[in-house]
């Protein structure tokens, strides 16, 4: 960033010795504030995926606890039934609340798979969001260049291939914002 800045400050020297240049100039400082906005709009998408997709990391775990717990009250099930008890009422219990438990467990990891599965889908849109965001400001990037080539030749060609070439950049960037 700092060396747009210093190369805006060139372009504005350019402009006021010879004001023909004037437009281009302008249109290298818009530019510039463009790659400025969309490169933080794509920081932003960037780090959104990154947390959603640690949301879903945790999902992910959360359920694998809840699985291993689950497992462990089908176990506790399978050993009762293959011991002989004294008190076989009391032992109907502990099994009957051991596959409450698992039950409970087998529903409580549907939840957390949704839940997971739809952090994972948030963090995939952001991630084409912030692709569609780094897309626009490479094509911005170019624009700036090209709009510079302009001023350096005096070629008016390179200033329209700067615009069209920022235009698209700009397209893209919005793409980004509509994706929700």
């Amino acid at each position: 960033m700092p060396d747009e800045l210093s190369e805006l400050e060139e372009n504005a020297e350019h402009g006021r010795e010879n004001p023909s240049l004037a437009p281009i100039s302008v249109t290298m400082a818009i530019l510039a504030v463009c790659v400025a906005v969309v490169s933080l709009l794509g920081h932003r998408a960037h780090t959104e995926e990154l947390m959603m997709q640690n949301q879903a990391t945790d999902q992910w775990a959360y359920y694998q606890a809840v699985n291993i717990r689950r497992h462990n009250y089908e176990m506790g099930i399978d050993f009762l039934s293959l011991v002989e008890f004294k008190n076989k009422e009391q032992a109907d219990k502990v099994i009957a609340q051991y596959r409450q438990q698992s039950e409970r467990y087998t529903k409580e990891q549907a939840e957390i798979q949704d839940k997971a599965k739809e952090f994972e889908t948030e963090s995939a849109r952001a991630q084409r969001r912030a692709d569609r965001f780094d897309l626009g400001e490479v094509f911005l990037e170019v624009a700036l260049v090209i709009s510079s080539l302009a001023l350096l030749s005096r070629k008016r060609i390179f200033w329209f291939l700067g615009i069209a070439s920022g235009l698209a950049g700009l397209g893209v960037a919005v793409t980004g914002l509509l994706l929700h």
